[in-house]
């Protein structure tokens, strides 16, 4: 039995070793991953590049805009800057919404004051035909018309500063270049045509009701500004003071609420003014006449 087991068990052996092994190499060995691939966890893909986009070209526009707050009635307020005894004065205008305001704003600005701004000294010395050419990088350019600089040249940066603070109230202006000049001006330039009170609230011709806010900025001894209301009659009705950010040789902001009583409706003043180290008068008034509505 042990001679018929041995033969056979070594043709099966013989057999076993001419097959091919379960086991062992498939073929070259795949070559290995490329850096981007191997950077990629396992089991996820490796990122494909990223797509290259043309680039595009903004939009323009044949009238140069700047950005300004639109009311929910459709009207759009925009700042003034007159004129009053070789100094800046601001006030304001409610017009309907446009998306040129910077030509809304010049434009107005070149038309003048009104009759009741007329009546407390302010003038415009910007000419018509004052506009924006194109707003870029948040500079405004201008194509002045002939004879803009004329009046010498205290009147020249009086009426450019008039221009700068007008349009320099919109966010995408920060400053403004005179053509064919290359160098732009911001407000800091001309902040020495500003007068030691500026009242910004309430404007000329505004309706008032107790307490009414007084608002802007001064230049003033310790900081302190003064304000008083007047009814028609010119009778003091009401009294207040604070004190601006900064002061006596620093120009600061100023906002303070001022009630008044015994007044019917009609004709009134709000006065703003500094009260003088030297002698306690009331100096640097500003005097906005106001519509007041009656209080007790």
């Amino acid at each position: 039995m042990r001679r018929l087991i041995t033969p056979l068990a070594a043709l099966l052996l013989l057999i076993a070793g001419c097959a091919p092994p379960r086991t062992g190499t498939l073929g070259p060995a795949p070559a290995g991953p490329s850096p981007a691939a191997a950077a990629a966890p396992t089991g996820t893909p490796a990122p494909s590049p990223p797509a290259t986009r043309a680039p595009t070209t903004p939009a323009t526009t044949g009238t140069p805009t700047a950005a300004a707050p639109t009311g929910p009635d459709g009207t759009l307020t925009v700042q003034l800057w007159f004129a009053r005894d070789g100094k800046l004065v601001p006030t304001r205008r409610t017009l309907p919404a446009t998306v040129a305001t910077s030509r809304l704003a010049l434009t107005e600005l070149a038309a003048g004051p009104s009759p009741a701004e007329s009546a407390t000294g302010l003038t415009t010395l910007v000419p018509p035909g004052t506009q924006v050419t194109r707003i870029a990088g948040g500079v405004a350019t201008l194509v002045p018309p002939a004879g803009f600089d004329a009046g010498g040249a205290a009147t020249a940066r009086l009426r450019r500063a008039q221009v700068v603070w007008t349009l320099t109230q919109f966010p995408t202006v920060r400053r403004v270049a005179f053509a064919p000049a290359d160098t732009a001006t911001g407000r800091d330039d001309y902040a020495d045509l500003l007068p030691p009170i500026v009242v910004t609230d309430p404007a000329i011709g505004d309706r008032v009701s107790s307490p009414v806010t007084v608002a802007g900025t001064a230049d003033v001894y310790e900081a302190t500004v003064s304000v008083r209301v007047l009814d028609a009659a010119g009778r003091e009705i009401g009294t207040a003071f604070t004190t601006a950010s900064c002061g006596s040789g620093c120009r600061g902001a100023y906002r303070l609420d001022v009630r008044y009583r015994h007044a019917a409706a009609g004709r009134g003043t709000v006065e703003v003014y500094e009260v003088s180290a030297r002698d306690g008068s009331r100096i640097n008034v500003v005097r906005i006449p106001v519509d007041l509505a009656a209080a007790r």
